[in-house]
């Protein structure tokens, strides 16, 4: 299998540790690439049409976006049914997790972008702040389920949160949530030492 990526993208880092729980960090090749939110590289458009990262090549040709998918069908190929419950409570609970890691994950892109990638007058602080709301809500989410979350054995759920929480001290030290969530904080803490998730570390955090 061949994975285009960006090694500062969280979820091209989801995918990742989901290959080092799954054991398949060694059947994927790492092919550069450069998403960007306006200039559409041709090597991601050419398998995929929206030219986002991660897009997993398969040996047949076909290509699986997104994070989600490329997430899921590691984890069938593997055989596990750790990271993706396949019923019942559990798995509703889990893919919930998932969806709000992935939400702040969006969140904490477009508001980056709102700096990063938007000429400075057409930025709109008030949108900019609205994102950073939906971040602060999350971390609260988060706060009131950290005892409930795994470290040990994590469902897609867990690694997506963490994902999400280390891109924050990756983008945003400057938010400084821990002081507000201490719970997550100490969750976040025991996962982010996980070896699958120091292995997957971005280059230059």
């Amino acid at each position: 299998m061949k994975l285009l990526f960006a090694p500062t993208s969280a979820f091209v880092r989801k995918v990742m540790v989901c290959a080092e729980l799954t054991g398949q960090t060694a059947d994927i090749e790492l092919l550069d690439s450069a998403a960007h939110p306006v200039k559409r590289d041709a090597r991601i458009a050419a398998h995929n049409p929206l030219a986002k990262v991660p897009t997993l090549l398969l040996d047949d040709g076909q290509a699986l976006y997104d994070s989600h998918v490329i997430c899921e069908y590691l984890a069938h190929r593997a055989g596990d049914t750790t990271l993706f419950p396949t019923a019942g409570p559990t798995r509703w609970l889990t893919l919930t997790r998932h969806a709000l890691g992935d939400g702040m994950l969006d969140a904490a892109l477009l508001a980056r972008y709102e700096l990063t990638t938007r000429p400075p007058d057409k930025q709109w602080p008030i949108w900019r702040e609205a994102l950073l709301e939906k971040i602060w809500a999350g971390l609260a989410s988060i706060e009131r389920m950290a005892d409930d979350l795994k470290v040990e054995q994590p469902s897609i759920g867990e690694i997506a949160l963490g994902c999400a929480l280390g891109y924050l001290d990756f983008r945003y030290p400057e938010l400084d949530w821990r002081m507000r969530s201490p719970r997550a904080a100490r969750w976040n803490e025991a996962f982010q030492a996980l070896p699958a998730m120091q292995a997957t570390r971005p280059y230059d955090l």
